[in-house]
């Protein structure tokens, strides 16, 4: 559904061209039901195959996200905070058929993956962190008086249920994004509870769960959406920034799950002034070959559910 692109988040950390930083993120206090597969130790479960998958392996791993902005643009993913009260708007979506209807609580000041005026894949997320319903939007754009986008998905964070079968969210495998994103309140507390998203630019015409829709082309051998991969526990940590030690203790135990097309190997957080680069850019020193895939089917209890067993 997506191009491949190589995003701000990772000319800005390869360029160093950062300027003044980006609003920091508060925590929403929404977090996924402990029996949720993304909260699930994925250390000990067995590795998965890769026999004719593109996968990058002398590729760089990037965090696409930091603080600041790189060229007036800010990059991470953004969350914009609603409440019950915000207007609900009609959005016209690209994806009709597998996006979910009805209003979206889109604020006057909604922010925008890459920015108002940004040309990415334009996310945005929408979080009554009240209630802990989520809506998100895949590159929503104003129309005059309206608003149009790629696709649309509504989610209670609480909850384990999944998109229909075969359906899109506002990412290409169907999954919802802000509860994938490493947040810098996570790490500051020293423990990011959830597996994280991460893309890569070659995908199969498949899915496996916890997906639900595959964007990949015809004749490439590439991983399928919903792919979990994790940090090998051989890998060493050792000269890793405090941020980003955070981050790889994350990925050794509950694993980066594959959820779009993109650059090789880049995991995705959120906009905030209070990362450090320099510490996130330590990440850098890992590559694809530190990484195997993970079977995670015996965790599988539904293919209508997120939730995984004991």
């Amino acid at each position: 559904m997506k191009a491949v692109a190589i995003t701000l988040a990772a000319a800005a950390l390869a360029a160093g061209t950062l300027t003044a930083a980006a609003p920091a993120e508060a925590s929403s206090g929404c977090k996924l039901p402990s029996s949720s597969i993304f909260r699930q130790d994925v250390s000990k479960l067995p590795v998965r195959s890769t026999v004719g998958w593109q996968l990058s392996p002398n590729s760089a791993f990037h965090p696409d996200f930091g603080s600041g902005t790189w060229e007036g643009r800010p990059f991470g993913i953004p969350v914009t905070k609603v409440t019950s009260s915000t207007p609900g708007r009609t959005v016209t979506f690209d994806y009709a058929s597998e996006s979910d209807r009805g209003t979206y609580p889109i604020p006057s000041n909604v922010r925008i993956e890459g920015g108002k005026n940004g040309d990415g894949d334009r996310h945005a997320l929408l979080l009554n962190t009240s209630t802990c319903h989520l809506a998100e939007l895949y590159y929503l754009r104003p129309n005059g008086s309206r608003w149009l986008a790629g696709s649309g998905a509504k989610w209670d964070v609480h909850s384990n249920a999944m998109r229909p079968k075969g359906w899109t969210s506002a990412d290409a495998a169907g999954l919802p994004i802000e509860p994938l994103l490493v947040s810098y309140a996570d790490v500051a507390r020293g423990d990011v509870q959830h597996a994280i998203r991460i893309t890569m630019p070659s995908t199969s015409r498949s899915y496996v769960w916890p997906a639900s829709h595959q964007a990949g082309k015809s004749g490439v051998a590439g991983p399928p959406m919903g792919a979990y991969f994790r940090l090998k526990a051989s890998v060493s940590t050792r000269g890793l920034g405090r941020q980003a030690t955070v981050i790889a203790k994350a990925m050794k135990k509950y694993g980066v799950v594959l959820a779009d097309n993109g650059s090789a190997w880049y995991l995705s957080g959120t906009q905030d002034g209070r990362w450090d680069n320099d510490d996130l850019g330590t990440l850098k020193r890992l590559h694809g070959s530190d990484f195997e895939a993970v079977d995670v089917s015996s965790l599988k209890k539904s293919s209508t559910s997120y939730a995984a067993r004991a």
